[in-house]
């Protein structure tokens, strides 16, 4: 077997395989994109006067896939520049290429003749020892291998990556009777700790674990709508967030995966089960129609949904007419939007008994059932269906999770009323007198099997902050931050404020974190597991402070905010930031002054400040600046005009990093900082880079005064604000902004090259952001961005 993945193939490049191309690329894996070679010239060739024996034309279908990933939307890349570690070919010129791989990916079309002859054309090419898989929804990986050698066998497994495989974390890996427990033991921990996902091992089964539950559930869903005459609407309304499921619920996701391909998916266990089971599985005779007829939703823009100028109106599955969008509305969701905590709201409406409660109960009830029928036939436990359920469908909570939510006895009695088959083990396990399929001993989570509880089995880089607390305690805490023992003398300053929005609650335990972890700790790590890192500053505060006309509490709280941030960026012991998801405004300004950022791969960073009318005042112009200063080799000439320019560009445009990895190329993040590819990992890594810097003797950095562009390049920044004013692409405010951040950039009046203290520019930034908050334009942008949640352009 492989030592280490250095290279990688991927055969088949429609979107699945360049999608997974792209994800290996983003690694920093090379990757070799095959696909056949075409049969026909397009018109273009035949205008360039080609053949079928020119390379460009054999190459076609790889090149243009690489040229679509530039294109996608969501991006499959998470910088444009990882698309130079994807090579292209065909595989009939370029299988002899197999031999310098070390694990080659198929992805060829869902028919297992196919696959299996490509599967014999690899074995003739590939070296021993390399690791091949087949990525398939759901057919057979055992019928795959037949034919193939002892040797190849033992090497091949089934990894089923989720669309698309950038964003969706789940990593279903397939092994048959033949693979070698090693090889499946080395890439389940390859796909934890390498690729960034969340692994679970299926058994080879029809559409393996999620797909088979998450189909299952939405073929009874639409069983259920129509058997109870619920719109597509009402059903929507009802089974997204509400209930823990990704906002675009049951029909949107339908219309964003695609009809086809769900039908796809659904046929494909409907062909291998029989009975009831196989009746659940067949498609609906509207849904055979809307087949027909293209309706296959995003791809060819009806399906479900319609969008009609700027209303979107839902299928009526009656009469296939689209009608207004309807929502279900009635006690039980009212009493579940009022209820804390997801398992208090499953509760309110599981056991309500009016048309949301009577849908939900008739949706989950079968599902939850149906689960635990196939434990030990499509994996060895809950705990793999549960991770399956969350990773690949984005559910909050598993099947088994949910049943504890909802009590399994109360659950059972209301089940065996009704007259549903609750599964034998089920029974041994209330009998025996267990509550719950999962319970907490001694501060580690155990799960049910085959009689008795057992250890949930973690990656040990996943940390869980909620299990820290509870085996150590809360060092100090307040209501926007908690500081906690990471373990190994390193702390956590975790936010914890609705939005983690920043406010005096959380820099008051800034404060006393550095305080703390200079006394007693080797150092800090900023991070936590809520939606996002930090959206910003208390914006609904600061707006309330400003139209009291209170901006001697508003400069307090900025000022104390910059201290913060100086005593983050001079404390004693390394600081490491933590950031992912959202880490916008004061959650980017918190990033840049600490000694290391370990970002996750999906962080979107950015200064957003002008957006809501004002600029970044916690030192993030400052910061920002510095940091694109520092990143300049020693011995090279510094541009400083250049990098002025650079970073009033990035602010005065709001921009984002739409990953970690465009953040260091937008100079949020520089070759010092650190990207974990699994969020899981992140605070481990965190914590790691603070025992690595604290054991290399860090020191904190010496103080010293920074060159500044002054009043010429002052001028030179707003000349560009002012020309995208007179084109019509910024207003009178945005250029006062703009000139207000070019102030600051600058240094305000003095020559250009003038050394000025960090101090200094600091006051220029708290003057300029309190000037600003006293506008009645920024006002204007501030409550509207409360209100609607997008900037305003006044």
């Amino acid at each position: 077997m492989v030592q280490f993945i250095k290279k990688a193939a991927v055969l088949g490049s429609g979107v699945m395989g360049s999608g997974i191309a792209a994800h290996l690329a983003n690694i920093g894996i090379p990757v070799l994109l095959l696909d056949i070679v075409p049969t026909e010239l397009t018109d273009d060739e035949v205008q360039k006067g080609l053949t079928l024996e020119d390379k460009s034309v054999r190459n076609r279908l790889a090149d243009l896939a690489v040229k679509r990933l530039l294109k996608q939307k969501p991006a499959p890349l998470t910088t444009k520049e990882n698309i130079h570690f994807i090579q292209t070919g065909n595989m009939e010129d370029d299988l002899e290429r197999l031999k310098d791989v070390d694990w080659i990916i198929e992805v060829v079309v869902e028919r297992l003749e196919i696959k299996r002859q490509v599967l014999e054309k690899i074995e003739q090419f590939r070296k021993p020892g390399s690791i091949v898989s087949s990525n398939t929804s759901g057919i057979s990986i055992e019928a795959m291998a037949e034919g193939r050698s002892e040797e190849f066998k033992k090497h091949f497994l089934g990894t089923h990556f989720f669309n698309p495989p950038r964003y969706l974390k789940l990593l279903e890996m397939i092994p048959t009777k033949e693979t070698d427990r090693s090889v499946l033991a080395y890439m389940k921990q390859f796909g934890e700790d390498v690729l960034g996902k969340g692994v679970v091992v299926a058994k080879d089964t029809p559409n393996f674990i999620a797909n088979r539950i998450g189909t299952y559930g939405l073929l009874v869903t639409v069983k259920e709508m129509v058997k109870g005459g619920y719109s597509v609407g009402e059903v929507d309304s009802i089974t997204g967030s509400l209930i823990g499921r990704p906002k675009s619920a049951t029909f949107r996701t339908l219309d964003v995966v695609g009809l086809d391909t769900f039908a796809h998916v659904a046929h494909n266990v409907y062909e291998k089960v029989e009975g009831e089971e196989k009746k659940v599985f067949e498609i609906p005779s509207f849904m055979k129609r809307m087949l027909e007829e293209k309706r296959l939703g995003s791809k060819t823009g009806l399906g479900f949904y319609k969008k009609e100028g700027n209303k979107i109106l839902e299928l009526n599955y009656n009469t296939l007419e689209y009608e207004p969008r309807k929502k279900l509305k009635t006690p039980a969701i009212e009493i579940a939007k009022q209820t804390k905590g997801l398992k208090g709201k499953l509760k309110a409406l599981l056991y309500a008994d009016d048309r949301a409660g009577n849908l939900l109960w008739n949706i989950l009830a079968p599902t939850l059932l149906y689960s635990a029928k196939l434990v030990g036939e499509i994996a060895d436990h809950i705990v793999d269906i549960d991770r399956a359920m969350k990773w690949g469908f984005g559910w909050e909570l598993g099947p088994f999770e949910i049943w504890d939510a909802i009590g399994v006895a109360k659950s059972i009695r209301k089940m065996e009323k009704e007259g549903l088959e609750v599964p034998e083990w089920v029974f041994k396990m209330i009998d025996q007198g267990h509550e719950s399929f999962y319970k907490q001993e001694n501060n580690q989570e155990l799960y049910y099997h085959n009689g008795e509880f057992r250890l949930v089995e973690r990656n040990k880089k996943a940390v869980h902050i909620q299990s820290l607390k509870e085996a150590k305690g809360v060092i100090k805490k307040n209501s926007g931050a908690s500081l906690v023992d990471l373990g190994d003398d390193v702390a956590l300053l975790e936010f914890h404020s609705p939005n983690n929005a920043i406010g005096l609650d959380i820099i008051q335990m800034i404060d006393y974190a550095v305080e703390e972890v200079d006394r007693h700790y080797k150092g800090l790590v900023i991070g936590n597991q809520g939606k996002n890192f930090c959206v910003g500053a208390n914006l609904a505060l600061i707006l309330m402070e400003a139209q009291d006309d209170n901006y001697f509490e508003i400069e307090l709280v900025v000022r104390r905010f910059q201290q913060a941030m100086m005593k983050l960026k001079y404390s004693a012991n390394p600081v490491v930031a933590a950031p992912f998801n959202m880490t916008l405004g004061g959650g980017a300004e918190v990033c840049l002054p600490a000694s290391r950022i370990q970002a996750a791969s999906e962080t979107y960073i950015g200064l957003v400040e002008v957006g809501v009318g004002l600029i970044p005042g916690g030192g993030g112009n400052k910061e920002l600046y510095i940091k694109q200063l520092e990143s300049i080799p020693k011995g090279v000439n510094i541009d400083l005009q250049n990098i002025a320019n650079k970073v009033f560009e990035t602010i005065a445009t709001a921009k984002v990093s739409t990953s970690a990895q465009e953040a260091r190329e937008n100079g949020f993040l520089n070759q010092n900082d650190g990207i974990s590819m699994n969020g899981d990992h992140l605070l481990y890594e965190a914590k790691q880079k603070v025992l690595s810097l604290y054991e290399a003797g860090y020191r904190p950095p010496v103080k010293k005064k920074i060159p500044v562009v002054g009043e010429t390049g002052y001028a030179t920044m707003i000349l560009s604000a002012q020309s995208m004013h007179l084109s019509g692409y910024a207003s009178e405010h945005d250029v006062k902004i703009a000139k207000k951040l070019a102030y600051v950039l600058a240094g305000g009046k003095v020559p250009f090259g003038t050394k000025v203290d960090e101090e200094y520019l600091l006051d220029l930034e708290r003057e300029a952001f309190l000037s600003l908050v006293g506008e009645p334009k920024s006002q204007q942008r501030m409550q509207h961005m409360l209100l609607k949640g997008k900037p305003l352009r006044n």
